[in-house]
């Protein structure tokens, strides 16, 4: 597709890339790529946007460094006007209008978010929505976790999962589990 771009930058978690669409009047971000400990992001992004091009946006840049404070442990309101939804399927926008809303310093289980929204049973479709989640870190699915209180899955892996948690103050007991004394929904 033309005029979608992307730019690849620094961060704790090796790198991030944000995937945008350029229009008239518009900048319009369509993806968030974390890097785990097998790919960069700019490789998933690569993979997953065959038309993308290197480009550079002061938005863009503008975004990023927000992105970049969030990750020094900065308290940081990320603004959803930005975001294209479009890519989202209906259920899966709703899960992750629900996920922003989880504060920082706050987890929710994938059963709660799923009673939350009117989703009966609905803990597997929020976990596979929030697997899916085009905008980690903006939608923050790290603060999602099993019903037992194990951390669960995420997209830059579980080791950064650990960290963004402890850097909100949640505490993870024996590596696997969190305290959920601060549980949202």
């Amino acid at each position: 597709m033309k005029n979608q771009f992307y730019s690849t930058f620094s961060s704790p978690f090796r790198t991030f890339t944000i995937v945008w669409r350029e229009n008239t009047s518009q900048i319009q971000l369509e993806r968030i790529f974390l890097s785990d400990l097998d790919v960069k992001s700019e490789g998933k992004a690569l993979k997953s946007f065959k038309f993308i091009t290197l480009g550079k946006n002061p938005s863009i840049d503008l975004f990023a460094e927000k992105i970049q404070r969030f990750f020094e442990g900065k308290i940081i309101e990320f603004d959803l006007k930005i975001l294209n939804f479009n890519r989202c399927y209906e259920i899966q926008k709703r899960v992750l209008l629900a996920e922003y809303q989880i504060p920082r310093g706050c987890v929710s289980t994938y059963k709660r978010i799923a009673d939350y929204i009117g989703l009966k049973n609905g803990a597997r479709v929020v976990g596979n929505a929030l697997a899916k989640n085009p905008f980690p870190i903006i939608i923050p699915c790290h603060r999602a976790i099993k019903t037992n209180g194990e951390i669960g899955g995420f997209q830059g892996g579980f080791h950064m999962k650990c960290a963004l948690l402890r850097m909100e103050g949640i505490d993870i007991i024996n590596e696997r589990k969190v305290n959920t004394n601060k549980i949202f929904y």
